[in-house]
Protein backbone atom coordinates (compact mmCIF):
# COMPACT_ATOMS: atom_id res chain seq x y z
CA UNK A 1 0.00 0.00 0.00
CA UNK A 2 1.51 3.62 -0.91
CA UNK A 3 1.83 5.18 2.15
CA UNK A 4 -0.84 8.47 1.53
CA UNK A 5 -3.68 5.31 1.68
CA UNK A 6 -2.46 4.51 5.09
CA UNK A 7 -2.41 8.19 6.62
CA UNK A 8 -5.76 8.70 4.80
CA UNK A 9 -8.43 10.84 7.32
CA UNK A 10 -5.10 11.53 9.92
CA UNK A 11 -3.40 14.60 10.40
CA UNK A 12 -0.17 14.43 9.98
CA UNK A 13 2.80 16.68 9.40
CA UNK A 14 5.81 15.59 6.51
CA UNK A 15 9.14 16.25 8.53
CA UNK A 16 11.25 14.69 6.18
CA UNK A 17 11.45 12.88 3.04
CA UNK A 18 8.48 12.24 0.63
CA UNK A 19 5.27 9.99 0.59
CA UNK A 20 6.26 8.26 -2.33
CA UNK A 21 6.63 5.18 -0.40
CA UNK A 22 5.27 1.83 -0.64
CA UNK A 23 4.35 0.23 2.89
CA UNK A 24 4.67 -3.32 3.50
CA UNK A 25 3.49 -3.86 6.98
CA UNK A 26 2.84 -1.55 9.00
CA UNK A 27 4.98 -2.82 13.32
CA UNK A 28 5.70 -0.58 16.36
CA UNK A 29 7.69 -3.33 17.75
CA UNK A 30 10.69 -3.26 15.78
CA UNK A 31 12.03 -6.38 16.26
CA UNK A 32 9.37 -7.15 13.31
CA UNK A 33 10.51 -4.76 11.23
CA UNK A 34 11.46 -5.99 7.64
CA UNK A 35 11.99 -4.16 4.34
CA UNK A 36 9.46 -1.08 3.43
CA UNK A 37 7.82 -1.46 7.31
CA UNK A 38 5.99 1.89 8.63
CA UNK A 39 7.67 1.37 12.06
CA UNK A 40 5.43 3.39 14.55
CA UNK A 41 7.32 4.85 17.62
CA UNK A 42 4.93 4.59 20.36
CA UNK A 43 5.26 5.59 23.78
CA UNK A 44 4.69 3.51 26.62
CA UNK A 45 4.77 3.06 29.96
CA UNK A 46 8.22 1.90 30.37
CA UNK A 47 9.52 2.26 26.98
CA UNK A 48 9.93 4.84 24.43
CA UNK A 49 9.33 3.81 20.94
CA UNK A 50 11.37 6.52 19.51
CA UNK A 51 14.36 5.23 21.15
CA UNK A 52 14.24 1.94 18.63
CA UNK A 53 13.85 4.52 15.40
CA UNK A 54 17.60 3.80 14.24
CA UNK A 55 17.23 0.31 14.93
CA UNK A 56 13.86 0.27 12.62
CA UNK A 57 15.48 2.29 9.95
CA UNK A 58 19.04 0.00 9.95
CA UNK A 59 16.23 -3.09 9.04
CA UNK A 60 15.04 -1.52 6.14
CA UNK A 61 12.03 0.48 7.21
CA UNK A 62 10.77 2.84 4.62
CA UNK A 63 8.32 5.33 7.15
CA UNK A 64 9.15 6.38 10.72
CA UNK A 65 6.04 7.55 12.19
CA UNK A 66 7.12 9.70 15.09
CA UNK A 67 4.49 11.31 17.94
CA UNK A 68 3.81 15.37 18.07
CA UNK A 69 4.81 15.16 22.26
CA UNK A 70 8.29 13.25 21.78
CA UNK A 71 10.57 14.80 24.42
CA UNK A 72 13.44 13.98 22.39
CA UNK A 73 14.32 13.37 18.41
CA UNK A 74 14.70 16.56 17.05
CA UNK A 75 13.06 17.39 13.29
CA UNK A 76 16.92 17.73 12.91
CA UNK A 77 18.22 14.21 14.06
CA UNK A 78 15.28 12.65 12.10
CA UNK A 79 16.00 14.43 9.32
CA UNK A 80 19.47 12.87 9.48
CA UNK A 81 18.15 9.53 10.25
CA UNK A 82 15.98 10.04 7.18
CA UNK A 83 18.91 10.83 4.96
CA UNK A 84 21.00 8.15 5.60
CA UNK A 85 18.44 5.43 5.49
CA UNK A 86 16.48 7.02 2.66
CA UNK A 87 13.33 6.79 4.47
CA UNK A 88 10.56 9.39 5.54
CA UNK A 89 9.45 10.64 8.72
CA UNK A 90 5.87 11.40 9.34
CA UNK A 91 4.64 13.31 12.51
CA UNK A 92 1.12 12.76 14.37
CA UNK A 93 -0.74 13.36 17.35
CA UNK A 94 -0.57 10.31 19.69
CA UNK A 95 0.95 7.32 18.07
CA UNK A 96 -0.67 4.85 20.52
CA UNK A 97 -4.05 6.18 19.71
CA UNK A 98 -3.48 6.76 16.19
CA UNK A 99 -1.82 3.47 15.66
CA UNK A 100 -5.47 2.00 14.86
CA UNK A 101 -6.39 4.17 12.52
CA UNK A 102 -2.87 3.16 10.33
CA UNK A 103 -3.77 -0.08 10.81
CA UNK A 104 -7.33 -0.08 10.17
CA UNK A 105 -6.02 1.64 6.37
CA UNK A 106 -3.47 -0.32 6.05
CA UNK A 107 -5.60 -3.52 6.38
CA UNK A 108 -8.52 -1.99 4.38
CA UNK A 109 -10.59 -1.60 7.30
CA UNK A 110 -11.93 -4.99 8.34
CA UNK A 111 -13.53 -3.92 11.08
CA UNK A 112 -16.29 -3.26 8.80
CA UNK A 113 -16.51 -6.54 7.20
CA UNK A 114 -16.94 -8.18 10.16
CA UNK A 115 -19.70 -8.61 12.86
CA UNK A 116 -18.09 -8.35 15.99
CA UNK A 117 -19.57 -8.83 19.97
CA UNK A 118 -17.85 -7.92 22.58
CA UNK A 119 -17.48 -8.72 25.91
CA UNK A 120 -16.26 -6.73 29.38
CA UNK A 121 -16.05 -7.33 33.15
CA UNK A 122 -13.75 -8.75 35.71
CA UNK A 123 -15.22 -12.09 35.48
CA UNK A 124 -16.82 -14.50 33.69
CA UNK A 125 -15.24 -12.85 29.98
CA UNK A 126 -13.55 -16.17 28.46
CA UNK A 127 -16.16 -18.60 29.80
CA UNK A 128 -19.09 -16.34 27.91
CA UNK A 129 -17.01 -16.02 24.77
CA UNK A 130 -16.49 -19.56 24.12
CA UNK A 131 -20.14 -20.61 24.93
CA UNK A 132 -21.22 -17.54 22.05
CA UNK A 133 -18.24 -18.67 19.62
CA UNK A 134 -19.97 -22.16 20.43
CA UNK A 135 -23.31 -21.01 19.44
CA UNK A 136 -22.76 -19.23 16.49
CA UNK A 137 -20.57 -22.15 15.24
CA UNK A 138 -23.34 -24.31 16.00
CA UNK A 139 -25.79 -22.11 14.09
CA UNK A 140 -23.63 -22.22 10.94
CA UNK A 141 -21.75 -19.13 11.56
CA UNK A 142 -17.88 -19.34 10.86
CA UNK A 143 -17.18 -17.34 13.75
CA UNK A 144 -13.53 -16.33 15.28
CA UNK A 145 -12.35 -15.72 19.05
CA UNK A 146 -9.94 -13.13 20.65
CA UNK A 147 -9.28 -13.52 24.44
CA UNK A 148 -7.38 -14.94 27.06
CA UNK A 149 -6.59 -17.77 26.62
CA UNK A 150 -6.22 -18.01 23.23
CA UNK A 151 -7.16 -16.82 19.75
CA UNK A 152 -8.87 -18.41 17.31
CA UNK A 153 -8.89 -17.41 13.71
CA UNK A 154 -10.16 -19.39 10.77
CA UNK A 155 -9.93 -22.44 13.04
CA UNK A 156 -6.36 -21.86 13.93
CA UNK A 157 -5.55 -21.60 17.40
CA UNK A 158 -2.71 -19.74 18.22
CA UNK A 159 -1.08 -18.38 21.57
CA UNK A 160 -2.67 -15.12 23.44
CA UNK A 161 -0.28 -12.68 24.58
CA UNK A 162 -3.34 -10.28 26.05
CA UNK A 163 -6.41 -10.49 26.90
CA UNK A 164 -7.64 -7.82 23.78
CA UNK A 165 -4.03 -7.53 21.21
CA UNK A 166 -2.84 -4.52 20.42
CA UNK A 167 -4.57 -2.61 17.57
CA UNK A 168 -1.69 -3.72 14.82
CA UNK A 169 -2.34 -7.24 15.95
CA UNK A 170 -5.88 -7.11 16.94
CA UNK A 171 -6.38 -5.89 12.88
CA UNK A 172 -4.37 -8.00 11.41
CA UNK A 173 -6.58 -10.84 12.64
CA UNK A 174 -9.71 -9.52 11.55
CA UNK A 175 -7.99 -8.99 8.02
CA UNK A 176 -7.60 -12.74 8.22
CA UNK A 177 -10.99 -13.71 9.39
CA UNK A 178 -12.21 -11.57 6.21
CA UNK A 179 -10.21 -13.33 4.09
CA UNK A 180 -11.20 -16.72 5.83
CA UNK A 181 -14.41 -15.95 5.08
CA UNK A 182 -14.97 -15.85 8.85
CA UNK A 183 -18.44 -13.07 9.33
CA UNK A 184 -18.19 -13.09 12.68
CA UNK A 185 -15.82 -12.29 15.56
CA UNK A 186 -16.20 -12.83 19.39
CA UNK A 187 -13.60 -10.63 21.17
CA UNK A 188 -13.14 -10.23 25.43
CA UNK A 189 -12.53 -6.48 25.79
CA UNK A 190 -10.45 -5.46 28.68
CA UNK A 191 -10.49 -2.32 30.36
CA UNK A 192 -6.96 -1.81 29.74
CA UNK A 193 -7.91 -2.36 25.81
CA UNK A 194 -10.30 0.22 25.98
CA UNK A 195 -8.63 2.61 28.56
CA UNK A 196 -5.46 2.66 26.12
CA UNK A 197 -7.18 2.08 22.76
CA UNK A 198 -6.59 -0.59 21.40
CA UNK A 199 -9.98 -1.12 20.19
CA UNK A 200 -10.45 2.05 18.51
CA UNK A 201 -12.58 2.18 15.28
CA UNK A 202 -14.11 -1.16 16.34
CA UNK A 203 -17.88 -1.07 16.51
CA UNK A 204 -19.76 -3.78 18.43
CA UNK A 205 -22.69 -5.85 17.60
CA UNK A 206 -23.25 -6.56 21.12
CA UNK A 207 -21.02 -5.25 23.76
CA UNK A 208 -21.40 -7.10 27.50
CA UNK A 209 -21.01 -5.80 30.44
CA UNK A 210 -20.80 -9.23 33.11
CA UNK A 211 -19.75 -7.94 36.23
CA UNK A 212 -17.37 -5.48 37.78
CA UNK A 213 -15.43 -6.62 40.98
CA UNK A 214 -12.23 -4.73 42.48
CA UNK A 215 -9.08 -5.94 40.22
CA UNK A 216 -6.16 -4.08 38.02
CA UNK A 217 -5.70 -1.51 40.34
CA UNK A 218 -2.33 -0.47 39.87
CA UNK A 219 0.07 1.98 38.55
CA UNK A 220 0.53 1.15 35.14
CA UNK A 221 -3.41 -0.13 35.15
CA UNK A 222 -6.07 1.98 36.93
CA UNK A 223 -5.24 4.09 39.83
CA UNK A 224 -8.80 3.82 41.44
CA UNK A 225 -12.15 2.03 41.03
CA UNK A 226 -14.04 4.79 38.77
CA UNK A 227 -11.31 5.02 36.61
CA UNK A 228 -11.67 1.31 36.43
CA UNK A 229 -15.26 1.48 35.67
CA UNK A 230 -14.94 4.73 33.34
CA UNK A 231 -12.81 2.57 30.99
CA UNK A 232 -15.28 -0.29 31.28
CA UNK A 233 -18.40 1.89 30.15
CA UNK A 234 -16.78 2.87 27.11
CA UNK A 235 -17.43 -0.05 25.40
CA UNK A 236 -21.08 1.12 25.19
CA UNK A 237 -19.47 4.43 23.23
CA UNK A 238 -19.32 2.25 20.27
CA UNK A 239 -21.76 -0.71 20.22
CA UNK A 240 -25.50 -1.02 18.45
CA UNK A 241 -26.95 -3.15 21.33
CA UNK A 242 -26.00 -3.31 25.08
CA UNK A 243 -26.06 -6.57 27.05
CA UNK A 244 -25.82 -6.12 31.29
CA UNK A 245 -26.13 -8.23 34.11
CA UNK A 246 -28.82 -6.83 36.33
CA UNK A 247 -27.59 -8.28 39.30
CA UNK A 248 -23.75 -7.07 39.04
CA UNK A 249 -23.16 -4.15 42.18
CA UNK A 250 -22.50 -1.76 39.42
CA UNK A 251 -26.36 -1.87 37.19
CA UNK A 252 -27.50 1.05 37.89
CA UNK A 253 -24.54 3.08 36.93
CA UNK A 254 -24.41 0.85 33.84
CA UNK A 255 -27.91 1.71 33.17
CA UNK A 256 -27.65 5.50 33.36
CA UNK A 257 -24.39 5.60 31.04
CA UNK A 258 -26.47 3.65 28.59
CA UNK A 259 -29.77 5.86 28.49
CA UNK A 260 -30.89 7.56 25.76
CA UNK A 261 -27.87 6.47 23.92
CA UNK A 262 -27.88 2.12 23.72
CA UNK A 263 -30.86 -0.25 23.53
CA UNK A 264 -30.23 -3.17 26.76
CA UNK A 265 -30.74 -6.60 27.19
CA UNK A 266 -30.59 -7.17 30.38
CA UNK A 267 -30.08 -10.91 32.36
CA UNK A 268 -30.87 -11.96 35.72
CA UNK A 269 -31.01 -15.00 38.04
CA UNK A 270 -34.36 -14.87 39.80
CA UNK A 271 -34.84 -11.17 39.27
CA UNK A 272 -37.02 -9.02 36.95
CA UNK A 273 -35.05 -8.89 33.25
CA UNK A 274 -35.43 -9.39 29.80
CA UNK A 275 -33.64 -12.96 30.31
CA UNK A 276 -33.74 -14.80 33.74
CA UNK A 277 -32.99 -17.87 35.46
CA UNK A 278 -34.80 -19.68 37.72
CA UNK A 279 -34.81 -23.21 39.73
CA UNK A 280 -31.40 -24.14 39.35
CA UNK A 281 -29.90 -27.25 40.04
CA UNK A 282 -27.26 -30.05 39.40
CA UNK A 283 -26.98 -32.15 36.85
CA UNK A 284 -24.31 -34.71 35.97
CA UNK A 285 -24.45 -35.78 32.28
CA UNK A 286 -22.39 -38.89 31.44
CA UNK A 287 -18.43 -37.47 32.68
CA UNK A 288 -20.02 -33.81 31.87
CA UNK A 289 -20.90 -31.95 35.49
CA UNK A 290 -22.93 -29.78 34.65
CA UNK A 291 -26.37 -27.24 35.45
CA UNK A 292 -29.81 -27.00 34.36
CA UNK A 293 -31.82 -23.54 35.03
CA UNK A 294 -35.38 -22.86 33.64
CA UNK A 295 -35.12 -19.57 31.19
CA UNK A 296 -37.76 -17.24 31.32
CA UNK A 297 -38.13 -15.19 28.20
CA UNK A 298 -39.71 -13.83 25.11
CA UNK A 299 -36.81 -15.84 23.11
CA UNK A 300 -37.32 -19.03 24.97
CA UNK A 301 -39.44 -20.41 27.82
CA UNK A 302 -37.76 -23.85 29.32
CA UNK A 303 -34.85 -26.09 31.05
CA UNK A 304 -31.38 -25.42 29.75
CA UNK A 305 -28.59 -27.41 30.07
CA UNK A 306 -24.96 -26.05 30.99
CA UNK A 307 -21.93 -28.45 30.38
CA UNK A 308 -20.49 -26.72 33.46
CA UNK A 309 -21.23 -26.44 37.18
CA UNK A 310 -21.92 -23.36 39.00
CA UNK A 311 -24.51 -20.32 39.05
CA UNK A 312 -21.33 -17.92 37.62
CA UNK A 313 -21.65 -20.68 34.40
CA UNK A 314 -25.36 -19.89 34.71
CA UNK A 315 -25.02 -16.00 34.48
CA UNK A 316 -22.38 -16.70 31.76
CA UNK A 317 -24.40 -18.52 29.70
CA UNK A 318 -27.36 -16.10 30.03
CA UNK A 319 -25.00 -13.45 28.35
CA UNK A 320 -24.52 -15.28 25.57
CA UNK A 321 -27.60 -16.08 25.22
CA UNK A 322 -28.87 -12.82 25.16
CA UNK A 323 -26.64 -11.68 22.15
CA UNK A 324 -27.71 -15.33 20.18
CA UNK A 325 -31.36 -13.94 20.88
CA UNK A 326 -30.32 -10.35 18.78
CA UNK A 327 -29.00 -12.04 16.30
CA UNK A 328 -31.24 -14.57 15.70
CA UNK A 329 -30.01 -18.17 16.04
CA UNK A 330 -31.87 -20.62 16.28
CA UNK A 331 -32.98 -21.72 20.07
CA UNK A 332 -31.79 -25.17 19.92
CA UNK A 333 -28.75 -24.33 18.22
CA UNK A 334 -28.24 -22.64 21.76
CA UNK A 335 -29.01 -25.58 23.46
CA UNK A 336 -27.10 -27.99 21.85
CA UNK A 337 -23.71 -25.57 21.98
CA UNK A 338 -24.17 -25.16 25.77
CA UNK A 339 -24.70 -28.79 26.73
CA UNK A 340 -21.14 -29.71 25.17
CA UNK A 341 -19.48 -26.74 26.13
CA UNK A 342 -15.96 -26.98 26.92
CA UNK A 343 -14.14 -23.75 28.06
CA UNK A 344 -9.60 -24.61 28.47
CA UNK A 345 -8.85 -23.84 31.63
CA UNK A 346 -12.61 -23.06 33.52
CA UNK A 347 -14.03 -26.39 35.28
CA UNK A 348 -12.61 -27.93 32.41
CA UNK A 349 -13.43 -31.91 32.94
CA UNK A 350 -11.13 -34.59 32.61
CA UNK A 351 -13.25 -37.82 31.13
CA UNK A 352 -12.67 -40.93 33.33
CA UNK A 353 -14.24 -44.43 34.11
CA UNK A 354 -13.85 -44.64 37.93
CA UNK A 355 -16.66 -41.65 38.90
CA UNK A 356 -14.48 -39.47 39.52
CA UNK A 357 -15.20 -35.99 38.75
CA UNK A 358 -11.80 -34.03 38.07
CA UNK A 359 -11.32 -30.42 36.85
CA UNK A 360 -9.13 -28.15 35.69
CA UNK A 361 -9.54 -24.58 36.61
CA UNK A 362 -7.41 -21.53 36.33
CA UNK A 363 -8.46 -20.24 40.01
CA UNK A 364 -5.48 -18.56 41.42
CA UNK A 365 -6.52 -16.23 44.05
CA UNK A 366 -8.93 -17.01 47.00
CA UNK A 367 -11.98 -15.40 45.95
CA UNK A 368 -11.79 -17.76 42.89
CA UNK A 369 -10.98 -20.30 44.77
CA UNK A 370 -13.43 -20.09 47.53
CA UNK A 371 -16.39 -19.50 44.58
CA UNK A 372 -15.12 -22.99 42.99
CA UNK A 373 -15.21 -24.73 46.20
CA UNK A 374 -18.32 -23.62 47.13
CA UNK A 375 -19.78 -24.54 43.33
CA UNK A 376 -17.88 -27.85 43.85
CA UNK A 377 -19.58 -28.73 47.06
CA UNK A 378 -23.40 -28.69 45.68
CA UNK A 379 -22.31 -31.40 42.73
CA UNK A 380 -19.76 -33.50 45.22
CA UNK A 381 -21.08 -36.76 47.13
CA UNK A 382 -17.95 -37.68 48.19
CA UNK A 383 -14.78 -36.11 49.09
CA UNK A 384 -13.16 -32.74 47.39
CA UNK A 385 -9.62 -32.85 46.84
CA UNK A 386 -7.61 -30.02 45.98
CA UNK A 387 -4.56 -29.58 44.29
CA UNK A 388 -2.83 -26.12 44.30
CA UNK A 389 0.29 -24.31 44.40
CA UNK A 390 0.73 -20.43 44.20
CA UNK A 391 2.99 -18.19 41.90
CA UNK A 392 6.57 -16.52 43.11
CA UNK A 393 7.03 -13.06 42.47
CA UNK A 394 3.67 -12.47 43.62
CA UNK A 395 1.86 -11.29 46.52
CA UNK A 396 2.62 -13.40 49.59
CA UNK A 397 -0.93 -12.70 51.29
CA UNK A 398 -2.37 -14.80 48.64
CA UNK A 399 -0.82 -17.79 49.37
CA UNK A 400 -2.00 -17.52 53.49
CA UNK A 401 -5.62 -16.76 51.80
CA UNK A 402 -5.71 -19.67 49.28
CA UNK A 403 -4.21 -21.77 52.50
CA UNK A 404 -6.86 -20.97 54.51
CA UNK A 405 -9.63 -21.07 51.74
CA UNK A 406 -8.24 -24.46 50.63
CA UNK A 407 -8.37 -26.27 53.72
CA UNK A 408 -12.21 -24.69 54.92
CA UNK A 409 -13.61 -25.96 52.13
CA UNK A 410 -12.15 -28.93 50.99
CA UNK A 411 -11.60 -32.66 52.27
CA UNK A 412 -7.89 -32.77 51.27
CA UNK A 413 -5.33 -30.39 50.07
CA UNK A 414 -2.46 -31.52 48.15
CA UNK A 415 -0.24 -28.45 48.46
CA UNK A 416 2.32 -27.93 45.22
CA UNK A 417 4.36 -25.72 43.60
CA UNK A 418 2.79 -23.29 40.56
CA UNK A 419 4.88 -21.10 38.59
CA UNK A 420 7.77 -20.33 41.70
CA UNK A 421 9.42 -17.67 39.29
CA UNK A 422 12.65 -16.42 40.92
CA UNK A 423 11.58 -17.78 45.04
CA UNK A 424 12.06 -20.92 46.53
CA UNK A 425 8.78 -23.29 45.70
CA UNK A 426 9.64 -24.77 49.40
CA UNK A 427 9.39 -21.03 50.74
CA UNK A 428 6.42 -20.29 48.64
CA UNK A 429 4.50 -23.93 50.10
CA UNK A 430 4.93 -23.11 53.76
CA UNK A 431 3.47 -19.61 53.19
CA UNK A 432 0.55 -21.82 51.62
CA UNK A 433 1.12 -24.32 55.17
CA UNK A 434 0.46 -21.12 57.50
CA UNK A 435 -2.65 -20.32 56.00
CA UNK A 436 -4.00 -24.09 56.25
CA UNK A 437 -2.85 -24.68 59.69
CA UNK A 438 -5.37 -21.74 60.44
CA UNK A 439 -7.95 -24.98 59.70
CA UNK A 440 -8.69 -28.01 60.30
CA UNK A 441 -8.15 -29.20 57.21
CA UNK A 442 -6.03 -32.11 56.01
CA UNK A 443 -3.56 -32.12 53.98
CA UNK A 444 0.07 -33.64 52.38
CA UNK A 445 2.96 -31.74 50.65
CA UNK A 446 4.39 -32.47 47.46
CA UNK A 447 6.35 -30.43 45.61
CA UNK A 448 6.66 -32.06 42.11
CA UNK A 449 3.33 -30.97 40.35
CA UNK A 450 2.91 -33.53 38.02
CA UNK A 451 3.62 -36.12 41.09
CA UNK A 452 1.19 -34.40 42.89
CA UNK A 453 -1.90 -34.56 40.57
CA UNK A 454 -1.07 -38.51 39.69
CA UNK A 455 -1.09 -38.76 43.80
CA UNK A 456 -5.04 -36.87 43.77
CA UNK A 457 -6.12 -38.89 40.51
CA UNK A 458 -5.12 -41.98 42.34
CA UNK A 459 -6.67 -41.22 46.12
CA UNK A 460 -9.71 -40.14 44.78
CA UNK A 461 -12.93 -42.44 44.45
CA UNK A 462 -16.45 -43.36 43.33
CA UNK A 463 -18.18 -39.96 43.80
CA UNK A 464 -14.87 -37.76 44.64
CA UNK A 465 -14.23 -34.70 42.95
CA UNK A 466 -10.66 -33.78 42.66
CA UNK A 467 -10.07 -30.05 41.41
CA UNK A 468 -6.43 -28.83 40.19
CA UNK A 469 -6.18 -25.19 40.31
CA UNK A 470 -4.36 -22.26 39.90
CA UNK A 471 -3.02 -22.68 36.38
CA UNK A 472 -6.04 -23.60 34.08
CA UNK A 473 -5.22 -23.41 30.32
CA UNK A 474 -1.21 -22.50 31.04
CA UNK A 475 0.49 -24.93 29.06
CA UNK A 476 4.50 -24.05 30.91
CA UNK A 477 5.66 -23.62 34.64
CA UNK A 478 8.09 -21.39 35.09
CA UNK A 479 11.35 -21.41 37.34
CA UNK A 480 14.53 -18.95 38.50
CA UNK A 481 16.71 -20.77 35.65
CA UNK A 482 13.75 -22.78 33.39
CA UNK A 483 10.38 -22.43 31.50
CA UNK A 484 9.38 -25.77 30.76
CA UNK A 485 6.14 -27.15 29.12
CA UNK A 486 3.56 -28.43 31.49
CA UNK A 487 -0.30 -28.68 30.68
CA UNK A 488 -2.53 -29.65 34.27
CA UNK A 489 -4.92 -31.03 31.36
CA UNK A 490 -2.63 -32.86 30.05
CA UNK A 491 -0.81 -34.48 33.62
CA UNK A 492 -4.28 -35.53 34.89
CA UNK A 493 -5.05 -37.15 31.20
CA UNK A 494 -1.77 -39.27 31.85
CA UNK A 495 -2.34 -39.81 35.42
CA UNK A 496 -5.97 -40.99 34.48
CA UNK A 497 -4.43 -43.38 31.31
CA UNK A 498 -1.93 -45.02 33.79
CA UNK A 499 -4.81 -45.61 36.89
CA UNK A 500 -6.88 -47.06 34.78
CA UNK A 501 -3.87 -49.65 33.14
CA UNK A 502 -2.58 -50.70 36.45
CA UNK A 503 -6.50 -51.92 37.47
Amino acid sequence: MRLPAVLENIEYRLISGDLDKEVASVEFDSRKVCSGSLFVCVKGFTVDGHTFAVKAAEQGASVLVVDSSREDFPDEDLTAISRKYGLSVVEINDTHKLLADLCANFYGHPENKTAVYGITGTKGKTTTAFMLRAIFEQGGRKTGLIGTVCNIINGEKTHAAHTTPESRELYEMMDKLVKGNSGSLVMEVSSQALKLDRVRGIRYRTAAFTNLYEDHIAPNEHPDMEDYISCKLKIFDSCDTGILNLDCAVADRVIDYCKNKVELITYSIGGEADFSAKNLRAERRGHVTGTVFELNSKYYNGDIFVALPGKFNVYNALCAICSAYKEGIDIEDVKKALATISVPGRMQPVENDFGVNILVDYAHNAAALESVLDTLKEYTEGRIITVFGCGGNRSRTRRFEMGEVSGRLSDYTVITSDNPRNEDPDAIIQDIVTGISKTSGKYEIEADRSKAIRLSVNMAKDGDTVLIAGKGHEDYQIFADKTIHFDDLEQARNAVIEREGNR
